[in-house]
């Protein structure tokens, strides 16, 4: 058995595939994933087995209808020759009758109530921003997605976190890039962060977290500060009753003792004790969005034995208010999450078609950067990046994210 390092991962990734290398792919991968557009709640794979036993007295056997049904994963993991690599265009419709990169982005009006919610609690769910129709895009853009494998999303999906799971997932896939630029999106948050610009920090697709995450904070948000980020989800699924709500500690993201580098948080540590049982529990339902301060401890409970049965896909990321100035984390972990040779320095006004403009309205070259594949990974920042975290990073802190995995 070959052995590779998870920085050997990152290295043959990048030296495989370069930005230059983004140049259309309509897809030609084997379709291993069943249509992930049809309705969560007619999902279940699970299959019953027979078991068959001598006959009694009676003649009696153990029928199919009274044998236990066997758990059975919804997805399975791709092979390494399913990825794919370069820009994905489904060709999905947007709904509506909007024109894609011609439309304005939609809008939908949220309470003052609201606002205040996210700003007193650190974090807010607002029900039903998304219809029946943006839940259908969402669904198809996702299906075809899985369906056809980025190679972005290996060293996610090979961990086993997620069933799939890709960042920065509108850099290589069409129909994501479109829903933030045509989408209701941007006007939300920019209600919620009380500003007049919404840009795209970084985001993640993510569908069926395997293990479930620990109680944590977010410090992937992009190359931006705390208070610059707002954290978002947009679920297409129905939360299973009994595991997959996120749980949140209210107010936490006012804490002052957990540090900035951590991704595993200790609710019993000192400083945290008047939030540990501030117990806010959402069980979201499709086309709602969760809002929260990225300091805002939480966590989220995976089936116990790590199967999924149904789907929980999120469309979640981070987005910096107007005026945010470009942060470089180079020697943190934050660093992750920020691979784009762009060009900016730290204190630059993070204006870039890698951190698209969104609210009020897209930018049409900037989309065009994206099109024409300007806007991608570069091997060159990865190589610096990643050696400035293995050098300069401490290990108890960079590894604090592995403490995060497991469902309880």
């Amino acid at each position: 058995m070959v052995k590779i390092s998870s920085y050997s991962l990152v290295l043959m990734a990048a030296c495989t595939s370069s930005a230059s290398a983004f140049v259309q792919h309509k897809g030609a991968s084997p379709s291993f994933y069943s249509a992930l557009h049809q309705s969560s709640t007619t999902a279940d794979t699970a299959t019953a087995e027979t078991t068959e036993v001598p006959a009694t007295t009676s003649g009696s056997t153990l029928t199919p209808s009274m044998a236990s049904p066997k758990r059975e994963k919804i997805l399975r993991e791709p092979a390494l020759w399913e990825y794919n690599f370069g820009l994905q265009d489904h060709q999905i419709p947007l709904p509506h009758g909007l024109v894609e990169r011609v439309s304005a982005p939609e809008k939908y009006e949220i309470t003052e109530e609201q606002i205040q919610t996210l700003e007193r609690d650190g974090v807010v769910h607002i029900k039903g921003v998304f219809d029946a129709e943006w839940v259908d895009y969402l669904r198809k853009a996702t299906g075809e997605q899985v369906k056809e494998p980025h190679f972005w999303a290996f060293a996610g999906t090979a961990s086993k976190l997620y069933d799939y799971i890709q960042r920065n997932v509108w850099q290589t896939n069409k129909a994501f890039a479109n829903f933030y630029y045509h989408s209701a999106m941007g006007h939300v948050l920019a209600q919620c962060g009380r500003t007049d610009e919404i840009r795209v920090s970084t985001d993640l697709l993510m569908v069926n977290p395997n293990k479930g995450f620990k109680w944590h904070q977010d410090n992937q948000n992009g190359p931006i500060t705390w208070e610059d980020g707002i954290r978002f989800w947009i679920t297409m699924d129905e939360t299973p009753a009994e595991y997959g709500a996120p749980v949140y500690l209210k107010g936490s993201h006012n804490n002052d003792c957990v540090d900035e580098q951590a991704v595993f948080v200790d609710i019993d540590m000192n400083g945290l004790e008047e939030y540990k049982d501030k117990i806010a529990e959402f069980r979201t339902m499709p086309g709602d969005m969760l809002i929260w301060h990225p300091k805002t401890i939480h966590k989220v409970d995976g089936p116990s034995d790590g199967i999924w049965t149904t789907y929980r896909r999120v469309l979640g990321g981070t987005v910096a208010k107007g005026g945010t100035k470009y942060c470089d984390k180079t020697g943190s972990g934050g660093v992750l999450s920020d691979l784009g040779r762009h060009g900016l320095e730290d204190g630059d006004k993070l204006q870039s078609p890698f951190f698209p403009i969104v609210y009020p309205r897209f930018d049409n070259n900037e989309a065009e950067n994206r099109d024409e594949g300007k806007v991608g990974r570069s091997p060159k920042d990865i190589v610096g990046k990643i050696g400035g975290l293995a050098g300069k990073a401490s290990g108890d802190k960079f590894f604090s994210f592995f403490k995060v995995l497991g469902s309880r």
